[in-house]
């Protein structure tokens, strides 16, 4: 690895920073894309406060995914490429589009722009959102072979996570010249917040601990922690048989919120004292999404229980995560140590 550079897009987000806080540790020279370089002091502030030298071989460029300006700057010379920025939003949009075209023509435009600078590989974060959101297979159990289908009722972001994902690999089979694509689908991802900005997953999380929730819903979802959804890019990044290849990204079996708030009762009992007991009824969320539009989102989802396979990412990866109690208990101390939880 030695002189080799990697770009990360999308810096100062969750996984973004992750990785580069083990891209740097591995000795690689890192490159990262923001909207603004105005955000460059406070993201080197972040990964300097989690354990990044400040000497440390990073660099920033500006660049948008919506925009060609900046990206053939941001690939020079780099030899990998960690595609992380995409747009989540806390809410889903009025206009899909809003959502959809930002994450398929970003990706688009990344892809070009490593094409043309002989970058060696690209990985792109995907999710378990473009894998799991149509009709489950034959035994239950989803895997890299199963795709959402976009044209199901789904909602914006689910949508453009697939579509992107569709396009990239598209992109690599018709234009992709030399180049390498591997993809990281990810179910939900806590693990320790660096920043008071915070993704979704861990907003629930924080939700729960605050007693902002008045009950919990009747809902499951896979759990993987952060540094490992990093350690699978770097992985899929070098290995070899990792070209070509999709990898889900997820600890282990589904947990409904409930599991998880009984992980955090028992384990964090201080921090976890307003976390709720109370279980909603399917009816109940149904009547009160009407009123809440972040509720209207989850109702299609309330009850079902969607399982993954981490098996290929084991096998050709040689990925070892960390349980979904590591990833709970890790995303609750850091909200307590970065005092997130303050009134």
């Amino acid at each position: 690895m030695s002189g080799e550079t990697v770009l990360v897009t999308g810096g100062s987000g969750f996984v973004g920073t992750h990785c580069i806080l083990q891209l740097l540790d591995a000795g690689y020279s890192v490159r990262t894309t923001v909207r603004s370089l105005a955000r460059e002091p406070e993201v080197r502030s972040v990964l300097e406060a989690a354990g990044a030298l400040p000497d440390a071989k990073l660099a920033f460029v500006e660049a948008d995914l919506l925009h060609d300006e900046g990206w053939a700057a941001a690939v020079t010379g780099a030899t990998y490429v960690l595609h992380v920025a995409s747009p989540f939003p806390t809410t889903q949009p009025k206009n899909e589009d809003d959502l959809v075209i930002p994450a398929r023509e970003g990706a688009l435009r990344v892809l070009r722009a490593a094409r043309d600078a002989d970058v060696r590989r690209v990985v792109l974060t995907s999710s378990f959102a473009a894998v799991g959101y149509s009709a489950p297979p034959a035994d239950g159990v989803f895997t890299e072979v199963d795709w959402t289908n976009p044209d199901d009722r789904v909602t914006a972001y689910v949508k453009s996570k697939t579509l992107a994902e569709r396009a990239a690999w598209d992109f690599i089979a018709t234009d992709g010249g030399a180049l390498e694509l591997s993809v990281i689908n990810p179910v939900g991802i806590l693990g320790p917040a660096l920043s008071a900005d915070l993704s979704s997953s861990i907003e629930l999380i924080a939700g729960l601990m605050k007693g902002a929730m008045p009950g919990m819903p009747r809902l499951s979802f896979g759990i993987v922690d952060v540094r490992d959804v990093a350690s699978a890019h770097l992985l899929a990044m070098t290995t070899p048989a990792a070209a070509g290849e999709r990898f889900l990204a997820v600890a282990g079996n589904p947990m409904t919120i409930a599991d998880v708030a009984e992980v955090l009762r028992t384990r964090m009992p201080d921090a976890a004292a307003k976390v709720p007991t109370r279980m909603l009824s399917n009816t109940l969320v149904r009547v009160l999404s009407l009123a809440v539009p972040r509720l209207r989102e989850l109702v299609p989802q309330l009850g079902k229980v969607k399982v993954a396979s981490n098996e290929k990412a084991r096998s050709v990866l040689g990925w070892d995560p960390r349980s979904n109690e590591e990833a709970i208990l890790a995303t609750a101390q850091s909200l307590v140590d970065l005092h997130l939880l303050d009134d």
